[in-house]
């Protein structure tokens, strides 16, 4: 029997980091994970196969639409989707063997199978047991669907099956319009597919900023997309080769159906913690399946600790990795600290859209005095340089103190821009703190500067 100071169950960007972080702080590691490679969803099936996907489509967007305007004469390049596939999967095999290395590094034990915690200090691997002092469960989360919906993963699919489709869909349905289906929705709508989009809300990105959300859906509309908001899924059904859809329009309770290809299922995700048998164990689970836990991720039971996607808050790899260094500092004995305020959220479309911080609903509601600076990136150089001078910046501080509350963007590179503003807001940055700060010309960047000194007498390029 093996005794590990910890065991991770799940190499998950939750997983790996923590197990990594365990390594650093001098404590014997080991990580449980089932699949043959290392990384969890977000590698392996998520996060990174599908931006290398939106990259090479946007690509392709690139040379049938602004090439010729630069002077890039020539045909415009037919797609090879098997080839593109296998970008992607090369893709994804240099990142999960970069995690293998990094596990080689630390000297952290690689328990290959689906692990189970019969009891407090015990982790199950196949017919072997290993003690642990403390366990970090952090084991993702799944694809979910809706009553009336199965996913088989050929015609009905999940995010993973949409990564993989045999070929590229003339007719793609879309359920869902938010980061997922939106996502995989622009891939798809660039290589030609018709796709639409059915939302049961009536808005796109819910919990966005709504100006974002508004824009957001004409920018993806003149791409193509098309949208049927107001609209509850009753059933899909499927041939061979097709499916058929039907919803409901709920302002009128209408009964429509569509014919597609292929239909993405992208409603959520929920927990993924089947046979790790925390009932058993008495680990307190929220009525949303969701691993209860404290202020420094323990549960109810001694020695065992969840984060990411298995606990609350939003489902997002770098939430997890936050927590997975957190979780093993306080195991260490020192103090782990992941500051939920400041967690930006990306949606890596073209234009990309970020967040970060509260929207103007939340601070309405919270009954905080405000106030907004906006700059459009059509008043940016670089942007409109580049053919991307859709989106703006919306920057909120105190209507009293200056300071930065959140910041909203959709735009070109948002989801590298807005973190000028978390770093801004851990530490407690005015907007006049970043109006001050000299950005170089020409840049995207000069966008959320300007949008800083909107904030006070007004932005120079607008």
């Amino acid at each position: 029997m093996a005794q590990y100071d910890v065991i991770v169950i799940g190499a998950g960007p939750g997983g790996y980091v923590a197990a990594i972080r365990c390594a650093q702080l001098g404590l014997k590691t080991a990580c449980v994970e089932g699949r043959e490679t290392l990384g969890g969803t977000c590698l392996n099936v998520g996060c990174i196969p599908s931006k290398a996907l939106l990259h090479a489509t946007h690509q392709l967007h690139e040379a049938e639409h602004n090439f010729a305007t630069m002077g890039l004469k020539g045909k415009s390049p037919s797609v090879d989707w098997d080839q593109m596939k296998a970008y992607k999967s090369d893709v994804v095999g240099q990142n999960t063997k970069g995690i293998e290395f990094l596990f080689k590094k630390n000297k952290i034990d690689w328990l290959k199978g689906w692990g189970s915690i019969p009891a407090a200090g015990q982790v199950k691997v196949g017919d072997e047991v290993h003690e642990a002092k403390n366990i970090i469960i952090a084991s993702g989360s799944e694809p979910s669907s809706i009553p009336g919906v199965e996913i088989d993963e050929n015609i009905v699919v999940s995010s993973t099956g949409a990564l993989d489709l045999k070929k590229i869909p003339k007719k793609l349905a879309v359920i869902g319009a938010g980061v997922i289906g939106l996502e995989l929705g622009s891939v798809y709508a660039r290589l030609g597919s018709e796709v639409q989009v059915i939302e049961f809300l009536d808005v796109i990105t819910p919990g966005m900023d709504k100006e974002v959300q508004r824009n957001f859906q004409k920018i993806l509309k003149k791409q193509g997309m098309t949208f049927t908001m107001g609209a509850a899924v009753q059933k899909v059904e499927t041939t061979k080769t097709k499916a058929k859809l039907t919803y409901k329009l709920r302002k009128d309770d209408s009964e429509h159906t569509i014919d597609a290809d292929t239909v993405l299922v992208a409603t959520g995700r929920k927990p993924f913690t089947d046979g790790l048998g925390l009932e058993a164990l008495g680990v307190e689970i929220s009525p949303r399946g969701q691993i209860k836990t404290d202020n420094q991720w323990r549960t109810n039971v001694p020695g065992i600790y969840a984060i990411g996607d298995a606990i609350d808050g939003p489902m997002l790899a770098h939430k997890a990795e936050d927590e997975g260094m957190a979780a093993a500092e306080v195991i260490a004995g020192k103090h782990g600290h992941v500051n939920y305020d400041v967690i930006p959220g990306v949606i890596y479309t073209a234009p990309e859209v970020a967040s970060v911080g509260k929207t103007e609903d939340q601070l309405k509601e919270e009954g905080v005095a405000y106030k907004v600076g906006k700059f459009s990136f059509m008043g940016n150089a670089r942007a409109k340089a580049v053919f991307q001078g859709d989106g703006f910046v919306k920057l909120i501080a105190d209507k009293e103190t200056d300071r930065v509350l959140g910041c909203h963007i959709i735009g070109p590179g948002a989801g590298d821009l807005i973190h000028e503003i978390c770093v801004g807001m851990e530490f407690g940055a005015s907007a006049e703190d970043i109006a001050l700060t000299c950005h170089a010309h020409p840049t995207f960047s000069e966008a959320v500067r300007e949008a800083a000194l909107a904030c006070g007498d007004g932005a120079i390029h607008m």
